[in-house]
Parts: structure tokens; sequence; C-alpha cells
């Protein structure tokens, strides 16, 4: 189950956010021919992923941004662009140009951070912009809890997309990330559940003043949870094509 839209249309282009797509396609497109080196691949994470034991002993601090902008693979890669692209242009559109972008770095630092702080020795290198786009969500929930998103759920041969609230679908998120943070070992390597979880969290509090500079629970009083503006209906218009009766 993931979401392919959602409900609430943006009122300003945003150009951070092309911006920062961009810069994750960019990046990850130049060192996508050496990931079949390992010496190589290695090299090119130890110098710009987060290493949490080295941040430790106070070294490479930058990369808790560089990092960022690093991916494993392109479904790593489509899966942040595509969350980034739902949730993104609507805190861009709330809290302006300049203010989203130091927002989202904000958030993937905090992230980076509280991966560090639950796992201080590890060796690992972690990469992605999953916290900082956590953090993104996060804002997403607490200005717009009951905007409509679609959701493409996958159950084996079964497809179906179907509409829910925008608290439906990231609680169910945050609860699979919040389980996988207690369940799983950071040392270890794999999802670095932590910095999703964190992420999230953090970029909720980063967004509580602009909530409250527009009304806080009167915010939610005067657009129900929903969008501050009209939704985008989507549906599937009949074709107009006549049918011809079976003789």
């Amino acid at each position: 189950m993931f979401p392919i839209r959602d409900h609430n249309p943006s009122g300003r282009t945003p150009y951070v956010v092309y911006l920062l797509m961009a810069a994750n396609i960019l990046i990850f497109l130049s060192y996508v021919g050496i990931m079949g080196n390992d010496q190589q691949i290695s090299q090119l994470y130890y110098d710009y992923a987060v290493i949490p034991a080295r941040i430790m002993d106070g070294f490479a601090y930058e990369t808790l941004v560089t990092s960022m902008f690093l991916h494993g693979g392109w479904m790593h890669l489509a899966g942040n662009m595509l969350f980034l692209w739902i949730f993104g242009d609507n805190m861009e559109d709330e809290m302006g140009h300049l203010p989203f972008l130091l927002f989202y770095l904000a958030a993937g630092i905090g992230a980076g951070l509280i991966h560090v702080a639950t796992a201080p020795g590890s060796p690992v290198p972690t990469i992605g912009a999953s916290g900082a786009i956590a953090g993104v969500m996060g804002g997403y929930l607490l200005l717009f809890p009951k905007a409509r998103v679609d959701i493409l759920l996958i159950l084996i041969v079964y497809f179906r997309v179907f509409t829910i609230p925008a608290f439906v679908m990231l609680g169910v998120w945050l609860g699979i990330q919040f389980t996988g943070s207690l369940s799983s070992n950071p040392d270890e390597g794999g999802i670095a559940y932590w910095a999703h979880t964190g992420g999230f969290f953090v970029g909720l509090v980063l967004s509580i003043p602009l909530w409250l500079k527009r009304g806080g629970p009167g915010f939610w009083n005067r657009t129900h949870g929903h969008p501050p503006h009209p939704e985008n209906k989507f549906k599937l218009e009949q074709s107009r094509i006549p049918r011809v009766p079976r003789k």
C-alpha cells in the first residue's frame, strides 16, 4: 500500500520541491555507474554517508547533509521522490520557498542525529532522503490531517486505488516505522527506522509555529482538517463512445 497522489492542490509553483528532486536524481545518476564496484561505492559512502561511529568521534558532520542526497538504488530513489512530490508541494506552499528548504534540511539533519543517537557505535553507512521526507510528512499530518490521499493497494493479484484521509495513511506509515524501530538493530544496517520515526516527529514539531500562526485548533476548525482551498477532484469519467448492443 502506497500513496500515488493527494487531493490537496498547491497555490504556488513548488520550485524547491523541483530543485530537491532534480538534485537527488542528478546526484544519483552521477554515481550509478560505479554501484557495481564495491571499492568505489564504499569509498563514496565513507566520504558522504552518515556513519554514526565517525560522527560520535567528532568527524564528518557535513555528512548529515550530504547523505540526504544519496540513494542505494532506483527503487530507493523513486520511492523517496514519490513521497516528496505528493507531500512536499503543500508544505512549500504554506511555508514559502526558503523556509521550506530550511525546514527540509533541518528535518533531515534531525533525523540523522536521532539515527546516530540510537546506533552510536555503528560503522554502517546510512544514506537517503527518507528522514527529511518523513519530516515533511509529519508537518503535513499536523496541517492537513484530513486531506484526501489516493492509495494503491496491491494484494498479490489484486490491485485497487482508493481514497483515505491523510491521518490514516500517515498513521499507518508511522506505525510501521515505529514498530520497525523497536524490533530492528540499527547496528546491523538495513532500513534506518529510527531516522524515519525521528524525522517524522522533528518535522511535526518544526511545523507547530506555522500551525499556531494559522490559528492552531482554530485552523482545524475553519478547514475541518482539509486543505484551506478547494480540493482537486479525481474520478474516472465514463467514455463518450456509444455502446453497441449485441444482437
